[in-house]
């Protein structure tokens, strides 16, 4: 209902007076709504023509109605990017299926066992220092809240060590995790082989703008962006129940620039260097996620082994061939197909540098750890926490629960007067 419409429907019916104060009003509102509507409809259509301008996606004399199917050949369209969703929702399911099916018997098999873990007793004096001041309290710290509690020192150590375990992953769980990232590594690397052994810019990276942007669009090329961006949506939907490391960060802008880089040249029709940055990443990742299945039923031989081969295949695909072969495809041969670069050149190039940058950071997490495990024989991978021991017997641990009755005062008291 457009704005003439509201005005003429409610001036044709004009209440008797002692309405009309009513009537006036809710008059105002439903102009004042249709003025919003016709406003944002303007601005969403205005930032849309904006956003799908040729000239920020298509070479000089190219419109997006060149991209219409015709004569055999076939274009990726940017509406079929709205079914990586539904995508995504479907490996969450297989995901579960074959984490519950499939991983736990292979991590029992494994000798990995689920572990229960002993919760502490509750303490309301406890847990409210360590949600609301630290995780790890120092010694003075950990003194004022034993005798807060009216327990020994010693105790109240175990008590945040048990409270600690609890906010890390179990075992099986991490290796539930792994077990699905490898699959999908594993089965994307072989699938991207398969699509990509016979076709002639696998071998020759100048064959990627060879007929640029009127390159027919084949169905390995679609089902490989579909699955890998679901992929990506559901690793992002999952971020919050997965194993937290601390390049978490690092973790999501490297999915989001992930899904912001292959969409982005899904519609701009950079596909076939598209699917070449994919099989990069993925033919390291799986190794990487092997050699963590293996740490994590201790078959140290075969992880330090797993590990070295991730390490040589990262170094050779993230730090030779993505900027070595990549990047010059993306950076340097554009120049010998148009004098003028599109703005889409500057966009999807720069991703490519965060991309690389990420690769630059990971790789020295990496080298820390090789150099660690030369020196030291030790393959502990920093960015997870590890589950602490714990010794204290529900006996011991009961002190303070009993201490805890005799407490007195607030959590908030103990924050201020437990340092003291």
């Amino acid at each position: 209902m457009d704005l003439v419409t509201v005005k003429s429907q409610y001036f044709l019916q004009i209440p008797p007076k002692p309405c009309r104060a009513l009537w006036f009003l809710h008059l105002v509102l439903c102009t004042g709504v249709c003025k919003i509507r016709s406003s944002m409809a303007h601005i969403l259509e205005t930032l849309n023509s904006w956003f799908w301008w040729e000239n920020i996606w298509m070479p000089i004399n190219v419109t997006w109605a060149h991209f219409v199917d015709r004569d055999g050949l076939v274009f990726p369209k940017a509406h079929q990017l709205y079914a990586t969703i539904p995508y995504a929702l479907v490996l969450l399911i297989i995901r579960f299926f074959s984490e519950r099916y499939i991983a736990i018997p292979l991590a029992k098999a494994l000798g990995i066992k689920n572990a229960r873990r002993v919760k502490p007793q509750p303490n309301p004096v406890l847990e409210s220092y360590f949600r609301e001041c630290s995780k790890h309290p120092s010694q003075s710290d950990i003194q004022g809240l034993a005798k807060k509690c009216n327990c020994t020192v010693r105790l109240v150590e175990k008590w945040f060590r048990r409270r600690r375990n609890l906010e890390i992953p179990t075992v099986l769980r991490k290796f539930q995790e792994a077990f699905w990232r490898f699959s999908f590594y594993l089965t994307s690397s072989i699938a991207g082989f398969i699509f990509l052994y016979d076709k002639p810019w696998f071998y020759d990276i100048w064959q990627t703008w060879v007929g640029y942007p009127f390159q027919t669009l084949l169905p390995s090329q679609y089902w490989y962006y579909m699955a890998e961006i679901g992929f990506y949506w559901s690793l992002l939907f999952t971020l919050g129940i997965d194993n937290r490391r601390k390049d978490f960060l690092a973790h999501v802008v490297h999915h989001l620039a992930a899904i912001g880089l292959m969409s982005g040249s899904w519609c701009a029709n950079y596909v076939r260097l598209g699917t070449l940055v994919m099989f990069v990443h993925d033919t390291a990742d799986f190794w990487l996620e092997a050699a963590k299945m293996f740490n994590y039923a201790h078959w140290e031989k075969t992880c330090n082994m797993l590990f070295i081969i991730f390490s040589i295949a990262f170094f050779i695909t993230r730090i030779i061939l993505f900027p070595f072969w990549i990047l010059r495809a993306t950076l340097y041969q554009p120049t010998f197909y148009s004098t003028t670069p599109v703005i889409a050149y500057f966009l999807f190039n720069g991703q490519l540098l965060i991309l690389q940058g990420l690769h630059l950071y990971w790789g020295y997490l990496i080298l820390k750890i090789l150099k660690r495990f030369i020196f030291l024989k030790d393959l502990k991978d920093d960015r997870s926490d590890e589950e602490e021991e714990d010794s204290v017997t529900d006996n011991e641990e009961e002190s303070i629960k009993n201490g805890n009755k005799n407490s007195c005062g607030s959590g908030k008291h103990l924050l201020n007067s437990s340092h003291h």
